[in-house]
């Protein structure tokens, strides 16, 4: 086993930009695998990184960025059983060891090698880093760093899928998907005939809109300021669109004969105040607020009247990873995307080069699309076979 180099998108602390660095990657150790990245997502919470204010989360810095991804095997450590040199990978942004308290409960969402992916290092018996530079250590974002050509992860982060997958979709699958789809169907537990308001049809909630029409929903209120973005929703299933909650309010009334909403799934970019008021006020006795969107964590975002709640006996939930099992559903969601029953490919708005990242993200915080990608080069005539255009670092979907 060898080390490689490999250039990797990294941020070196708050209020920094991203910066393309050369790396070394030390080989796998026992039950790492070392994946070749092809196709990296822009996410959200990896601009998080950037302005988190200073102590507010355990993030350990320098790290690559990167968490939603897909690849190819390349090399193995020592009692690797779940993948081998030459599958396609999907990467996931939580770990499911399978074997933990957690997993053992059906929770894998919450495995135990989960415990700080804003750290970095590694879960694995070797533990520690395997990014190294100029005398640093770099972590991998949520244990993975996908925005690096190259990573070495836990064998734990990883779902092989068939080779008949593009590895667009597989990128897709390991975060926005799972988070999106399962908020609504495993965290919410959406059911027929139901009434879901989902705020925030970002690369997750579009997700979550495919969720709810394949549970059953009967009513699908979308909501979002960005027109393209509702009318992506409806072309995904919602039967309603709004440009903001107090749209969302008059239409579900009116849907429910006013009983309101039974679910509301927040997925917006920066939840705050406000937003969770509006959620608790759109859903009607027994209904269920599920949380699923990052919010200021110097800020306290959920201030509610508790006799209200109590009185209406409504429910306010968090969701981590859309409470998803990634070893049964990431099965499940391949499967669905291979009879049509739901669509990856046509939400590709942009892709790019590495060294393009922060155009990526300024589209994508312009509300330019949906889902935007990374697409690692390796080696000299990728743009060309590609097709590559000179004058844009944007390939259009």
């Amino acid at each position: 086993m060898r080390t490689v180099r490999t250039e990797a998108a990294v941020i070196r602390g708050t209020g920094r930009e991203w910066e393309i660095a050369e790396l070394d990657l030390d080989p796998p150790a026992p039950r790492e695998v070392r994946v070749r990245m092809l196709v990296a997502g822009l996410c959200h919470s990896d601009e998080h990184l950037r302005h988190l204010p200073a102590g507010t989360l355990p993030v350990r810095y320098p790290m690559v960025g990167g968490h939603e991804g897909a690849g190819v095997v390349e090399e193995v450590g020592a009692g690797v059983t779940r993948v081998r040199p030459g599958d396609h990978v999907v990467c996931s942004s939580v770990p499911a060891c399978g074997t933990c308290r957690r997993c053992g409960q059906g929770r894998q969402n919450l495995c135990e090698l989960g415990g700080n992916g804003l750290d970095g290092a590694l879960y694995t018996p070797a533990g520690g880093y395997r990014f190294h530079a100029g005398g640093q250590d770099f972590g991998g974002m949520s244990y993975l760093g996908t925005f690096a050509q190259y990573a070495v992860v836990g064998e734990a982060s990883l779902v092989p899928v068939g080779p008949d997958i593009p590895f667009d979709a597989a990128a897709l699958i390991g975060c926005s998907v799972l988070t999106g789809w399962g908020t609504v169907v495993r965290a919410a537990e959406v059911r027929p005939d139901e009434t879901v308001v989902i705020y925030g049809i970002g690369g997750s909630g579009v997700h979550a809109v495919q969720g709810a029409r394949w549970a059953g929903a009967r009513h699908i209120v979308a909501v979002d300021p960005v027109a393209s973005r509702r009318d992506t929703a409806e072309e995904l299933g919602a039967t309603h669109t709004a440009a903001d909650a107090e749209q969302a309010h008059r239409i579900v009334a009116q849907l429910t004969a006013g009983r309101l909403a039974d679910h509301c799934v927040v997925l917006v970019g920066t939840v705050t105040p406000e937003v969770v008021s509006r959620a608790v006020d759109v859903i009607g006795r027994g209904g269920t607020v599920t949380l699923a969107g990052i919010g200021d964590p110097t800020e306290n975002t959920v201030q509610l009247n508790g006799t209200l709640l109590a009185l209406r006996h409504k429910r306010l939930q968090g969701a981590l990873f859309g409470g998803v099992n990634t070893l049964t559903d990431v099965p499940l969601i391949v499967d669905l995307y291979r009879r049509g029953e739901i669509q990856l490919d046509s939400l590709v708005s942009g892709r790019y080069r590495l060294a393009d990242i922060s155009e990526g993200y300024r589209r994508l915080h312009g509300g330019h699309g949906v889902r935007h990608l990374i697409v690692h080069e390796h080696d000299p005539a990728w743009p060309r076979r590609n097709g590559w255009s000179s004058a844009s670092s944007c390939w259009p979907g």
